[in-house]
Formats: structure tokens, sequence, C-alpha cells
């Protein structure tokens, strides 16, 4: 476990990024096909929204369970587990017949990926010298940035040409053959001597994360239930004071808050929550403004949503040349700033805009948010030793999943608002403009942390 390669392990990261892939892009898929799996399961459309979040905030949840039952029953053993328990669920989700069954199973899904993907990056970084950091994120980060975008297209073809249930049932051989190749290739590898395991620190940190859900949740709803909504709001923030008090002060904490003094992984964490959160929240919101305000089918909606993926793949291989070139801080700055420009430009989009127009503005959102997310995945580890690696890791995979979670929950509230506020005008554009404008003013809150980096933040990840 302490001695690092030199050289990447490429087969063991391509295992590791498909898994991921799985686990985003069963967090976003939904979203093309949410109007047909409203209409069958007799729901609104943004509705649907709730089986989407709770998928990622269970994942949030149970993330810090995954370093602790690997270093206790073996990475090799986990890793296979919970690629099974992820297949299995993400089957039997095919067959709800309700919002509510949906939902429940959605969150068993989400524990499989919640013990899948976090301990298979672990195993990477651990096996990587700091020089070839840059390299190993940006092999991993990939499936962050294509699954968002191939899933509004997979997601339009699927539910067009055969239905909406293939969405789930299509994890089935895609789990067969990560099954075989995590049997073969991870290694088995766990503690010595693992730490006991913080079980107050999980329930308080939960419940909070889970009343937060609750809140947003009824608070994005058709109807409105105050009580409901003040009650998980108050619940979500004693219950997070609480944990908070508890994490800084126990002895092995669920997760280890004072890794934050490091300001490169603060600002990963602080800086890159905010700007994943609302970046997330764009393929939940675009497809949906295509289909519902635009009227498009959703083949046409998925194939439009496909150009942030080009422009992803088009920047992609200057990414890692970027970061050697020009600081962290100039990169962070550059991209939080073109992705919320693209986000208020987006909701001016009108069913009259030129497609090439269109294209042309989803290009360069692709390209910012691809290599927005590199720079973030990377900075975060600039100055974690390895000591500290397992626990940066649950950390900062837990941040990235809730912010996920939550940015979808904030698409679903700024559509609640912009439909509520009559005096902007009627116009089935209009939810999504006051959403789009939601989104594009949060993302700029990343901005303070981004320029507290000095700007030799993060060198010794360039060789």
């Amino acid at each position: 476990m302490s001695g690092a390669r030199s050289t990447l392990d490429r087969p063991l990261a391509l295992l590791v990024a498909g898994t991921f892939f799985m686990e985003i892009l069963d967090g976003t898929v939904l979203a093309t096909a949410a109007p047909d799996i409203a209409a069958s399961l007799h729901v609104r459309a943004p509705d649907i929204g709730i089986a989407i979040t709770a998928y990622l905030v269970t994942l949030a949840v149970l993330i810090p369970l995954s370093g602790w039952l690997a270093d206790r029953w073996g990475s090799r053993t986990v890793f296979v587990a919970a690629i099974v328990l992820f297949s299995v669920s993400s089957g039997l989700c095919a067959l709800s017949r309700g919002l509510p069954e949906l939902t429940a199973l959605r969150v068993l899904q989400g524990a499989g990926g919640a013990l899948m993907v976090p301990v298979g990056r672990l195993i990477v970084l651990r096996g990587t010298a700091k020089p070839d950091v840059i390299r190993a994120i940006a092999f991993l980060t990939w499936p962050g940035l294509v699954a968002p975008i191939a899933a509004p297209l997979a997601g339009g073809l699927l539910t067009t040409y055969l239905s909406w249930h293939w969405i789930f049932l299509i994890n089935l051989p895609l789990g067969a053959v990560a099954l075989v190749a995590a049997i073969r290739r991870v290694p088995q590898i766990r503690a010595a001597d693992p730490p006991p395991m913080d079980w107050p620190g999980f329930l308080q940190t939960s419940g909070a994360l889970g009343a937060l859900v609750v809140a947003m949740s009824a608070l994005g709803a058709e109807r409105v239930d105050v009580p409901l909504v003040v009650g998980s709001a108050v619940s979500a923030l004693v219950l997070g004071v609480t944990s908070y008090r508890h994490l800084v002060r126990a002895p092995h904490p669920l997760l280890d808050l004072g890794l934050l003094r490091w300001r490169t992984f603060r600002a990963g964490q602080a800086g890159g929550g905010l700007y994943r959160a609302t970046v997330f929240a764009v393929p939940f919101v675009l497809p949906l403004m295509f289909q519902e305000a635009f009227g498009w089918n959703a083949v046409r909606a998925g194939v439009m949503v496909t150009a942030v993926f080009a422009g992803n793949l088009a920047i992609k291989p200057a990414t890692t040349a970027i970061l050697h070139r020009l600081s962290f801080r100039t990169v962070i700055v550059a991209s939080v700033s073109v992705v919320s420009l693209t986000m208020l430009l987006c909701g001016g989009l009108t069913p009259g805009t030129p497609t090439v127009a269109v294209v042309g503005l989803l290009v360069i959102s692709g390209a910012a948010r691809s290599v927005g997310f590199t720079a973030y995945g990377t900075i975060m580890f600039a100055d974690v030793d390895e000591r500290h690696l397992a626990s940066a890791n649950t950390l900062s995979s837990t941040v990235q999943q809730l912010a996920g979670g939550l940015g979808v929950a904030v698409g679903v509230l700024g559509l609640q608002i912009g439909g509520a506020i009559g005096w902007f005008g009627s116009s089935p554009t209009t939810p999504y403009r006051i959403t789009f404008g939601l989104l594009a003013a949060l993302t700029l809150t990343a901005l303070p942390e981004a320029f507290r980096l000095g700007g030799r933040a993060g060198h010794q990840l360039r060789g």
C-alpha cells in the first residue's frame, strides 16, 4: 500500500473509469426520459428529479463507508459486491410501478455505486506517483464528463425506440462484464489494523443530508408542504451542526475535516463542490427545456445535448498541457467564468434560435466544464500525502456526489420558482430562463475560493 509505482496501471484505471461511467450515467440518464417515465408513473416530469437526487445523495451518504469496508474486508471483495448490488438493483428499477418504489430502488442502486467507484479510485491513486497524478485524474475524470452528456442521447434513443425500462436493463450485461474484469484485475488490499467505524458521525451526517434532501424536494413540489419544509430544514441544520462538532472532535472521524487546512484541498471541495453542483444541474434542465418548452422529441433533445460532449472531446487532449502551462488558479477562474456565461446564454435560447448557434454554445460549455472538472479534480490532491490519501479520497468523493445530487434538486427548485413568478411572462421558456440565471449566479460563487489559490498552488503536480 505504501510503494507508489511510477506509471499508471491503465487496465485497472480503465475498469474503474468504466464503473464510474455506469454510476454517473445512471445519475443523469433519467433526465431525457423524465417525461415518459412521469407519464408512465402518473406524475409531473420535474417530480422525477427526486429519483435522481435520491440516487446521488445516497452515493454521498454511503461513500464514507467504502474506505472502512475496503480496509476491513478487502478492496476486491467490496468492489465485486458493489458491482453485483448496483447491477441487480438497476434491473429491479425497471420493474417499478410508482415513483416511491422507483425512488426506493434508486437508493439501493446508489448504495452499490457508493461502494463501487471510491474503492477503485483509491486503489488507482495509491499506486500512482505524484508526477503521474494529473494523468491518472484525467483518465478517471472522463466518465464524469462523457456520461452526463451521453445520457441524454442514450435516454432519448432507448425511450423512443424501446421503453424507459431499458435505461436500467442495459446495466445488467455491462455489470456482468465489469464483474468478470474486477475478479481478475482488482488486487485484494486490506489494512492490517483498520480504525473503528465512526457510527455516531455516520448517523448524524446521513441524517443531516437526508433531511436536507427532503426539504429541497418538498420545496420543489407542485404543492409546497410548509410544515414539512420547515421541519426538515431545521432538522438538517441541527444535525449538521452536531455532526460538524462531532467530526472535529472524534479521534477517528467519519470524515476528516482537518484536511481542509490545506488550501488546495479546500479549494477542490468548497469551490469545486459549488462548480460541480451547478454543472450537474444542466444535463437535467436542458433536455427538459428542449422537450417541454421547445416541443422537441426525446431523440432530438438528446442529439442536441451531445454537442456538449463534442466540446469535452475537443478540449480533452489539450487539458493536461493547459494545466502544465498555466497556473491552476488561472485555469479554474477561467473555467468558472465561461461556464457561468454559457449557462446565462442557455437561458436565452428559444425554439427559433439557429441550430448552429445552439450547437456552438453547447460545445463551448462542454470544453469549459471539461477543463474545470480536471483542474478541480487534480488540485485537491496537490498537498495530500500518502498517509492522508484514503481520508482525502473519502471526503472528496462524498462532497462531489453530494454536490451532484443537490445540483439536480436546485434545478428542480429553480423550475418551481420560475413557474410561480408570473410577472416575468407566461412563455413556456420562462421557468428555464430563471433556472439558468440562478445556476449562472451560483456558479460564480466558486470564484472567491479560486482567487485565494496562490500562483504556485499545485506546482508539484507538474513533475
